[in-house]
């Protein structure tokens, strides 16, 4: 996982008692060039792991595959992808919308300060449901996956708060629909109050105090594991039946996915 955009590495690399001659200043920026260089390397490892695209085009890679191919559809065992059967299908949960035995399960791990996050919520999301989740095709499941630091975590404890009295879904578009088109908002506890308010949270001391607690770190934990343990290294993610997809694509990168495993599943 890439690190948090408010951590910098230490321009002294722990040698702020150095003498500042001009080895030691070309010492320290080779060190911080080096440090560079292994966070690239990083994030493009875990583009290749959870995409599984190896090829030399950076665009491609950052953007993920476009929808399955014809040849990862043939090849999966019922319609399950490389990344394997992440869905959970749990009976009542609330942070999941679509029938249980809905054919294709989307799985997305976002972070609630991330701006691309908000334009899936805001411009694809909903289409999704209108034409698939309503009709008992599609079940969408959220994962947490706070990247941008405490105030991340505190959202998503948040939004854990509303979904224990009923009110994830509403939390999460109503958060979502406030967000800026770029930078990650500040997510203050009176600002989440508010989100909480908007989206008919009953008791609002109830939300107030699990957002403040440990409450939910063990399931926030299981979250963030299952997302290192797939090399996701951004938000937002998804997994469409285990078949990857990356960043904010459009809306035909799912529809087509989706689609193409309905297809395939009436073929069968």
């Amino acid at each position: 996982m890439e690190p948090q955009p408010d951590d910098r590495p230490d321009g002294h690399l722990g040698r702020k008692n150095a003498p500042r001659t001009q080895a030691g200043s070309t010492r320290r920026r080779i060190e911080v060039a080096a440090f560079a260089v292994i966070v690239v390397i990083a994030v493009v490892l875990g583009v290749v792991l959870f995409t599984g695209q190896g090829d030399d085009d950076p665009a491609g890679q950052a953007a993920g595959p476009a929808s399955i191919s014809e040849e990862d559809r043939a090849s999966a065992d019922g319609g399950i992808g490389p990344l394997g059967d992440l869905a959970r299908r749990t009976e009542g949960d609330p942070l999941a919308m679509g029938a249980v035995d809905a054919p294709v399960v989307l799985v997305e791990f976002a972070d609630y300060r991330c701006p691309f996050c908000a334009k899936f919520s805001q411009d694809i999301e909903p289409t999704l449901i209108d034409r698939y989740v309503e009709s008992g095709q599609l079940r969408i499941e959220w994962r947490d996956l706070p990247i941008y630091g405490e105030e991340s975590a505190r959202a998503a404890r948040a939004g854990r708060a509303a979904a224990a009295q009923g009110r994830f879904w509403e939390f999460n578009s109503a958060l979502y629909a406030a967000a800026p088109e770029s930078g990650h908002p500040e997510m203050s506890p009176e600002r989440l109050r508010g989100f909480a308010v908007a989206a008919g949270v009953p008791d609002i001391d109830r939300f107030m105090a699990q957002m403040n607690s440990d409450d939910f770190e063990a399931l926030l934990h299981v979250d963030t594991m299952t997302a290192q343990r797939l090399g996701i290294p951004a938000t937002p993610a998804f997994s469409v039946n285990g078949h990857p997809i990356l960043g904010a694509q459009p809306i035909d990168t799912f529809t087509s996915t989706i689609d193409k495993l309905l297809a395939g599943q009436e073929g069968g």
